[in-house]
């Protein structure tokens, strides 16, 4: 099956590291298994911690963007879950009503400022289109080890990658 929001042809980095479209459920392998072991050796209250702490690093990172001039949120309103859409706005496209000619442009910022980060190796999140809408970064909170640091490192160094676009 294609899934075309999914595996993006527009990718500016080696995709043999990508392995999403290499099974079923474009991720990795047996999942539900380890999903079982975690909870027998966390309980329901070790989930319930865990999940909250990426409900957490999701509204921190909403609570930087949604104020910035150089950010916009896909979505309004606090996540309600533990993604984060939203678009890096580069200098250039700042002063630019909205507009085709705006998401044209505003389309090619995510693949280039992704493609930049595998380059340094810095950073790793993904970016998408979504129907109508220009391909936008999609952070998916789901590391336990995630502090709020490497949230606002994550937020300066999109900045820095895409600066000059």
């Amino acid at each position: 099956m294609c899934a075309g929001y999914l595996f993006q042809t527009d990718k500016h980095y080696d995709v043999s590291y990508d392995t999403g479209d290499k099974t079923i459920q474009c991720g990795r392998h047996v999942d539900i298994f380890k999903f079982w072991l975690m909870w027998k050796a966390k309980g329901t209250m070790g989930f319930e911690e865990k999940i909250n702490k990426h409900l957490e690093n999701a509204d921190y990172l909403y609570s930087i963007l949604k104020d910035r001039n150089d950010f916009e949120l896909v979505f309004e309103g606090k996540p309600e879950l533990s993604n984060v859409c939203f678009w890096y706005i580069p200098p250039s496209l700042r002063d630019l009503p909205k507009s085709q000619e705006r998401n044209k442009r505003l389309n090619q910022v995510a693949p280039k400022i992704k493609a930049r980060m595998m380059e340094e190796g810095t950073i790793m999140i993904g970016y998408q289109p979504y129907g109508d809408l220009v391909n936008f970064f999609r952070c998916v909170f789901s590391n336990q080890a995630t502090r709020r640091s490497d949230i606002d490192f994550l937020v300066d160094e999109i900045v820095r990658l895409g600066s000059d676009l």
